[in-house]
């Protein structure tokens, strides 16, 4: 596969090589830039579309309130283009990586990953991140290159960098499970990261991050609020104050339980909160209020740290890095701990985890024996061109990743009754 910028243009704050793409292509409207183009083909393609009917907490269906993949993707992408572009990113970049960031989630959440990872261990496990960019580079059909091999949405380099938050391959990271790139991908990842310092996300990536732990914690708890699931009276009881930042502490971050509670309790003090949630509108409006005052809150603190380390000027691409206040970090913890106490760790929903991650395994399994015929024509012609055991099995993965949490049931069922 041949690299080529193409005739893409410059785009302010950035260098040339940064608008590469790794087929080259013809510009075919000036009028647009490249990372305008690149927004543009994620915000088109059929992964994202496949988010809507992927779990965020509360699981898609239950009511037409809660988040799903899809729609905490678009409000990630609308809070990392407004804080990207008061630091001097481009816009359009940032949102590019904000829009793809969950596009390798396979059904199920990381409960569906986990079990993912399980069946794929053969063909070097399974990843939520690394599977994002498989589908960025090979699994999306827009770019076919020269040598007849899919470029997928064949984005720029600086993009597809962007959407990098593990940039290594499995075992590479010290002591994270996280990663972002398979053995048969290695050749796009050491393109995409050619000049990068080892290690490291580029700026854009670390907004795009941060971005996203705001988007889900906080509407996560609103999700959980409007549900039911989370009282306000039940956040100042102690004993569940206690398990929040118990789960906090365990979990999200690396405090001790007094600096915790002593964070927990303050935050709670702000007035922002509502006394009750009961679905009138003035409880609407009170519960939309506390969002945009939180997520306010903590991209004001990210913007105001990283401009007092670095100055007005514009920051892009390995010129700098996004600093997030401890105490921002420990509020997010926090969030995030409520979710999981209130929510994931119901006595329902863990049964409803057990039941998924029996399907996850099953359809990998009965995939496998039926194949190359039970797979969809693009995955099919996958595992019939492998060249041994471990292609053909990521083949089957790849296909049970890019179901629905409805889908992959309906598929379960049709296949094993």
């Amino acid at each position: 596969m041949t690299s080529g910028s193409g005739d893409e243009g410059r785009v302010l704050g950035y260098q040339a090589r940064d608008t590469e793409r790794m087929a080259r292509e013809r510009r075919k409207n000036r009028a647009r830039g490249p990372f305008e183009r690149d927004r543009a083909r994620v915000l088109h393609s059929s992964a994202l579309r496949r988010l809507a009917a992927k779990t965020q907490v509360v699981q898609p269906g239950v009511s037409d309130f809660p988040r799903t993949r899809l729609t905490h993707s678009l409000e990630c992408a609308q809070i990392g283009r407004e804080l990207g572009q008061v630091l001097g990113c481009d816009p359009d970049l940032v949102e590019a990586a904000c829009l793809s960031h969950d596009l390798g989630h396979p059904p199920f959440g990381h409960n569906g990953e986990r079990a993912l990872d399980e069946a794929a261990a053969a063909c070097g496990g399974f990843e939520g991140n690394a599977q994002s960019l498989r589908l960025l580079v090979r699994l999306e059909g827009k770019v076919i290159d020269p040598d007849g091999r899919s470029a997928g949405l064949n984005l720029t380099r600086a993009t597809l960098d962007a959407t990098v938050k593990y940039p290594w391959r499995r075992g590479e990271g010290g002591d994270t499970r996280k990663f972002n790139c398979y053995p048969d991908d290695t050749e796009v990842f050491d393109w995409l990261r050619e000049g990068a310092p080892a290690g490291r996300t580029c700026f854009e990536a670390q907004v795009m991050d941060w971005s996203d732990d705001v988007a889900y914690s906080v509407h996560d708890v609103e999700d959980a609020l409007h549900a039911g699931l989370v009282r306000m009276a039940a956040l100042r009881s102690p004993v569940e104050r206690a398990e929040v930042v118990r789960v906090a502490a365990d979990s999200y971050c690396d405090a001790d339980p007094a600096e915790l509670d002593e964070v927990f309790t303050e935050l709670l003090a702000a007035p922002v909160w509502p006394a009750e949630f009961t679905g009138d509108l003035a409880s609407l409006a009170a519960l939309k209020n506390l969002t945009s005052e939180l997520i306010g809150r903590f991209c004001r603190a990210a913007e105001g740290a990283t401009r007092a380390a670095y100055g007005p000027g514009r920051l892009t691409r390995y010129g700098a890095d996004l600093i997030v206040p401890r105490r921002a970090l420990l509020e997010c913890a926090l969030l995030k701990a409520v979710a999981a106490h209130f929510v994931m760790s119901r006595a329902e929903a863990l049964a409803y985890q057990v039941e998924e991650r029996r399907t996850v395994t099953e359809l990998v399994e009965a995939l496998w024996k039926g194949a190359p015929g039970e797979l969809d024509p693009q995955f099919a012609e996958a595992f019939a061109a492998a060249e041994d055991d471990a292609s053909a099995l990521r083949a089957v993965v790849d296909q049970v990743a890019s179901l629905s949490d409805t889908s992959a049931t309906v598929l379960h069922s049709r296949l094993l009754g």
